[in-house]
């Protein structure tokens, strides 16, 4: 095949290709630049913000297929604010949150607002992209706040559990520790995985903390269903998974 027939059969394919656009909303250029021309290499199509208060403009300007949002910002809006604000306006656009290691706060507070996952700094720019696409392949009847499991119902909005009908009252680390589990189905969390992503940055929590509050959680979810199937497995020397298994 001459050179010249590939490069028509390179544009009309690049033709044929349904461009997904992305906005990101970083206020550190370089890494805002470094994200936009990865994802410009996977063709897809990018914007950037720098503020929140410009990011909050192209969104409402334009339409998007996913938005990057960094939850830290100066000016009126951060990236919570801007999420916040489009999930009031029912823009059910797939957001990732970009979050500093030691903000759990933050992380959890971005989740019960409305994002559908979030990325901790520093980075490396194959698990951003490997989110992306999974968000971008994501239907859009599952982009609900709700997260269920078998018989099982979290909603982190209301802060409300529910297994097999019935209300479970969870503590605050116990609801954060469940909801880890449910965004994270049939997966194997270490103890360090959990201890990162449930509890303060400096928090001074041991390996035996988590399996404590596993045991609170078991008490809750698991002790007064005996009809139901066990959600939390351990794996001996590896740390847990949860999901049904089969």
């Amino acid at each position: 095949m001459s050179p010249f027939v590939k490069l028509i059969l390179r544009i009309i394919t690049l033709y044929l290709i349904i461009i997904m656009k992305i906005l990101i909303v970083e206020d550190e250029v370089k890494i805002a630049q470094a994200i936009k021309k990865g994802l410009e290499q996977e063709a897809y199509a990018v914007d950037i913000a720098n503020d929140g208060d410009s990011g909050a403009a192209f969104i409402e300007a334009g339409s998007y297929d996913l938005a990057i949002l960094d939850i830290m910002m100066p000016g009126k809006l951060n990236g919570l604010g801007i999420l916040a604000s489009m999930r009031r306006a029912n823009d059910q656009t797939p957001v990732l949150l970009l979050t500093a290691k030691g903000s759990v706060g933050n992380r959890v507070e971005g989740l019960n607002t409305g994002a559908d996952d979030y990325l901790i700094k520093p980075f490396a720019f194959e698990e951003l992209l490997a989110r992306v696409r999974a968000l971008l392949r994501r239907p859009a009847q599952s982009l609900s706040t709700v997260l269920e499991h078998d018989d099982l119902s979290l909603d982190p909005q209301s802060h409300q559990v529910m297994r097999s009908g019935q209300n479970i009252n969870l503590s605050a680390k116990e609801f954060a520790l469940l909801e880890y589990f449910m965004r994270n189905p049939n997966k194997t969390l270490s103890k360090s995985m959990i201890i990162e992503n449930v509890w303060d940055f400096d928090a001074d929590i041991l390996p035996n903390n988590v399996e404590v509050f596993i045991g609170y959680l078991r008490s809750k979810l698991e002790k007064p269903f005996k009809n139901s199937p066990k959600l939390i497995h351990t794996l001996r020397g590896f740390g847990y998974t949860f999901g049904v298994k089969s």
